[in-house]
């Protein structure tokens, strides 16, 4: 029986899933073949995929893929912890985003969800000390996709950040799990001084486009900050926060506003 056991192989829904509709998506749009089977089908997990992807984004005359691709899978082996944050962050986008139709399309064309895995692996590397390589995944983050998150920064499972366009996330910002936010978001710091001086993210919050949260204070959880708005002080959980500078104007609207992405000012509020 025991040596039944080691000839069954894992079961993986999700990989599965991705393996099943990249098969379909090569089948209605032949000309993209190439693409998909170098992304997807030419590997056999969803790590083996990840590598693949964030090597093929990062890599550039100054840096080969396959060594930013070593980078990438030594870090996965260090720590399984990323690729597990990085299916919750997959799954998230899949259930919140009305524009993601398949597991597949994240790993295959979203930036943000490209840009945190790759903060990901910059992050692992940061906290073994490894802080040149660190600040090279920073730098092209950044340059590829307009999302700078300093390796140093701290940031929790199934975060989605929709369109990822001019994302600036600080040093010593802490996101926790369940985070939603749109583009143009800062999670920045006050002063110059070289110490805690970025927001504290808590879990279930949403993040309107164009907000600004600065300065070392904490967003309460499922707590929802509205667009454009630019927050200064600490918001406290489960509210609704408007405007320049931003006020509390209701309570959060529902239980899991980052789940719902519901960024409308209503009566209930």
């Amino acid at each position: 029986m025991a040596e039944l056991r080691t000839k069954i192989a894992p079961v993986d829904p999700v990989w599965d899933q991705i393996q099943k509709e990249a098969q379909q998506a090569v089948q209605d749009e032949p000309l993209i073949g190439g693409f998909v089977h170098a992304c997807i089908l030419h590997h056999l997990s969803i790590e083996k995929a990840l590598s693949y992807r964030i090597a093929a984004k990062l890599s550039s005359n100054e840096m080969s893929m396959m060594v930013v691709r070593e980078m990438v899978e030594e870090a996965y082996a260090e720590n399984p912890e990323l690729i597990q944050a990085g299916r919750a962050d997959l799954v998230a986008i899949y259930e919140r985003d009305p524009a993601c139709h398949r597991l597949l399309q994240p790993i295959l064309y979203f930036k943000g969800y490209q840009a945190v895995q790759a903060y990901r692996v910059g992050h692992h590397l940061w906290q073994k000390g490894k802080r040149d390589l660190a600040y090279f995944v920073q730098m092209r983050v950044s340059e590829i996709f307009g999302v700078d998150i300093h390796p140093a920064a701290k940031i929790g499972r199934g975060i989605m950040i929709d369109h990822a366009h001019s994302i600036v996330i600080g040093e010593t910002a802490v996101v926790g799990d369940n985070v939603s936010m749109l583009h143009s978001v800062t999670l920045g710091g006050t002063g110059k001084e070289e110490e805690d001086r970025h927001p504290k993210i808590e879990d279930g919050v949403l993040i309107g486009a164009g907000a600004k949260v600065l300065g070392n204070i904490t967003v309460g959880h499922c707590s929802r900050i509205a667009a454009g708005s630019v927050v200064l002080e600490a918001v406290p959980p489960c509210k609704t926060v408007a405007g320049i500078p931003a006020r509390i104007v209701g309570e959060a609207g529902c239980d899991q506003p980052a789940v719902s992405m519901n960024h409308m000012l209503g009566p209930q509020d």
